[in-house]
């Protein structure tokens, strides 16, 4: 399921937002200024943006900036019309521009067409110094390709995307053994002891004690 952030601080917009891309079958976060836009992508992995130009704190071409590193497609949505504003906007490397009032359907279909047009151009997820290809289930490190078993890969996405987040054991293993698995959950212990060595990353991915595990950034 794709995931998208809804930043907008207009608090009605923002719930008719999310209720059409639940009934769309998106998962969705909603955030309400361009502080908790930050936080929030520094804790959880997203697919697409969708981003007001005028926040509270700081407009939505200045977050832009901001947020390029983490490689997400951005769609503004705005009340601002003018053609420079628009064509700023798509200068820093925003994917579509919509302007407020707009039809669900509409915005529905321009994520579409932006989702598959990024899907089809970037499988990648980076992350510090780790490349992470989806498509063709690479990872490298500084350039130099990883070799990971496929529990190993599998586990590796799940603590990417769920950055900054203490996973229990027990999730981990559900998620990435499935539901029937009969194992225990020293199962993610060895496969986690395994990652920190293959990727050195004893500092990022760190113990939350009696608990479970938290891979750390520091972007």
């Amino acid at each position: 399921m794709k995931r998208i952030l809804v930043v907008e601080d207009d608090q009605a917009i923002s719930n008719l937002i999310y209720l059409n891309l639940d009934l769309a079958g998106y998962e969705s976060s909603q955030v309400f200024s361009s502080h908790e836009a930050l936080q929030l992508l520094r804790e959880q992995a997203f697919d697409l943006i969708l981003l007001d130009v005028m926040l509270p704190d700081m407009d939505g071409f200045e977050l832009l900036e901001k947020i390029r590193p983490y490689q997400i497609p951005v769609i503004f949505i705005t009340a601002k019309n003018g053609l420079t504003d628009k064509v700023k906007g798509l200068k820093l490397g925003a994917e579509d521009y919509l302007v407020k009032p707009f039809e669900a359907m509409e915005l529905l279909a321009r994520i579409e067409v932006v989702l598959r047009r990024f899907s089809e151009h970037k499988n990648v997820i980076m992350f510090e110094d780790l490349e992470i290809d989806e498509e063709e289930r690479i990872v490298r490190k500084d350039g130099s390709m990883i070799d990971l078993t496929l529990k190993e890969y599998e586990l590796l996405l799940l603590l990417v995307r769920n950055r900054n987040k203490a996973l229990s054991r027990e999730k981990i293993l559900e998620s990435v053994w499935g539901y029937d698995y009969l194992g225990e959950t020293r199962t993610v212990d060895i496969h986690i002891q395994k990652l920190r060595k293959k990727l050195h990353w004893s500092e990022h991915i760190t113990t939350v004690y009696k608990f479970g595990y938290r891979l750390e950034s520091n972007q």
